[in-house]
């Protein structure tokens, strides 16, 4: 058995759902999640994982959301892994950074909440681009997109934590 997977399930049920939570900000999925170890491979608490989040409303996508901080900026329920995920950004021009704080604040006008992308390993000019083109969807489209963003960032957050 996976050494971290191990640990995840030998873990008190608040622990477990602490590191959970550092993976997707919602306490009933991750209590759900907990609830079904122990796990006897990774990839069944992936699944489980991904699993639980088609229980979740609109409502509790969107609290989701406001828990990570904007492409760019600091803050955040996370704020050391949100840093890390956004390394890439840090290196870009004034320029592409003042490029992505005015389209972050046009995307929030536009879609009611933060724009997400799963950010480990893009770079800025990539985010913005793609931060742009998500400007044309429909309201109903960008909030799947965005979930599916979010199940990515929960997913490599938590195969991080499993491989410390």
């Amino acid at each position: 058995m996976n050494e971290g997977l191990a640990r995840f399930n030998a873990l008190p049920a608040e622990e477990a759902e602490g590191v959970l939570v550092s993976c997707f900000p919602n306490r009933d999925w991750a209590a759900r999640v907990v609830a079904e170890r122990p796990y006897p491979d990774p990839d069944i608490l992936y699944l489980t994982a991904e699993r639980g989040l088609f229980l979740l409303t609109d409502a509790d996508w969107l609290a989701a959301f406001e828990a990570h901080p904007r492409i760019g900026e600091r803050g955040g329920h996370e704020p050391a892994k949100s840093e890390h995920e956004q390394s890439g950004i840090r290196e870009a021009p004034d320029a592409t950074l003042a490029a992505l704080a005015a389209e972050n604040r046009a995307y929030e006008e536009r879609f009611g909440h933060v724009f997400l992308i799963a950010a480990a390993g893009r770079s800025a000019d990539e985010i913005l681009t793609e931060l742009r083109s998500r400007m044309r969807n429909r309201h109903d489209v960008e909030l799947e997109v965005a979930k599916r963003e979010l199940r990515k960032i929960m997913l490599l957050r938590l195969e991080g934590w499993l491989d410390t």
